[in-house]
């Protein structure tokens, strides 16, 4: 039986449940909704891009009311930036982060209700919209997305983008946040952002405008645009419906961290099925 993406497993619980907020211990009124049923209607939100009004009771995850609620508290609480640096770190533990280069990029998202970080479109005839800018490791794991007007320009993100991403553990030694290189198209090229990410002794591999693109650089670049494709998978990411730009990136925050985690379960379950034949031998 296939595994609906809106449920928490076990592991996955394991590794969110100690980062929420406590409950106090007396509350008034009626016992709070169990929060791994909240996350779990959240989840369906996110990949169904439903009203919250409309999230089923009859899946037992509580009210879209309820679950909305929980987002927002969550949120307060940087409970999903929390667990994305989490999931950072047991990737970059298992060898899984690719730090020898990074790739940045930017991708336009509809915004039916307005609100912050929206602005008219250039690629969706001048229509309210938002752009998601990404910064991903080599093999296309997101590091850090920012949410801005759909008319900010990709360069003026770029440096925000590099020192936006979080310290990461799980090597020797102090945490790592910066890539040896940043890999970007014509949209980054400046001399003061070639500038500032050779002060921050990070190789700007960036093609200059008026020339060919640098040979190469466009199938080194293609992590992103992958990336780009599974976040938006996400139905509510695809689309912009929240007009509070916190809740928004709080989806985006979750958004990537469902990404590293599938990339964590592949290479726990290599590592598992390894050592179990191992031990049988």
């Amino acid at each position: 039986m296939t595994t609906r993406p809106w449920t928490v497993d076990d592991d996955l619980w394991a590794r969110i449940e100690p980062l929420l907020p406590p409950w106090p211990e007396r509350l008034p009124g009626p016992k709070p909704v169990d929060d791994r049923l909240c996350l779990q209607g959240i989840l369906y939100v996110l990949h169904q891009d439903i009203a919250w009004q409309l999230l089923p009771l009859e899946l037992g995850f509580g009210s879209g009311q309820t679950c909305w609620r929980r987002l927002n508290r969550w949120q307060k609480a940087g409970v999903f930036e929390q667990l994305h640096r989490l999931l950072l770190a047991e990737l970059n533990a298992a060898g899984e982060l690719d730090w020898s280069r990074a790739c940045v990029d930017g991708s336009h998202v509809r915004a039916k209700k307005g609100g912050a970080a929206t602005g008219p479109s250039p690629v969706d005839r001048r229509k309210t919209g938002s752009k998601h800018h990404l910064i991903c490791d080599g093999k296309g794991t997101p590091l850090k997305v920012i949410t801005t007007a759909a008319n900010v320009n990709d360069i003026t993100q770029t440096l925000a983008l590099v020192d936006g991403v979080p310290p990461v553990a799980g090597r020797p030694g102090h945490p790592r946040r910066r890539p040896d290189a940043v890999l970007g198209d014509k949209a980054y090229d400046s001399l003061a952002v070639h500038r500032e990410l050779r002060k921050r002794r990070i190789m700007p591999v960036i093609s200059h405008r008026g020339t060919p693109d640098i040979k190469g650089l466009g199938k080194l670049r293609y992590v992103v645009e992958q990336t780009f494709a599974l976040l938006h998978q996400f139905k509510r990411l695809a689309v912009r419906c929240d007009r509070r730009l916190e809740l928004h990136d709080a989806f985006l925050s979750l958004g990537c961290s469902l990404i590293c985690w599938r990339r964590l379960k592949k290479v726990l379950s290599c590592w598992n099925r390894s050592h179990s034949h191992t031990c049988a031998s």
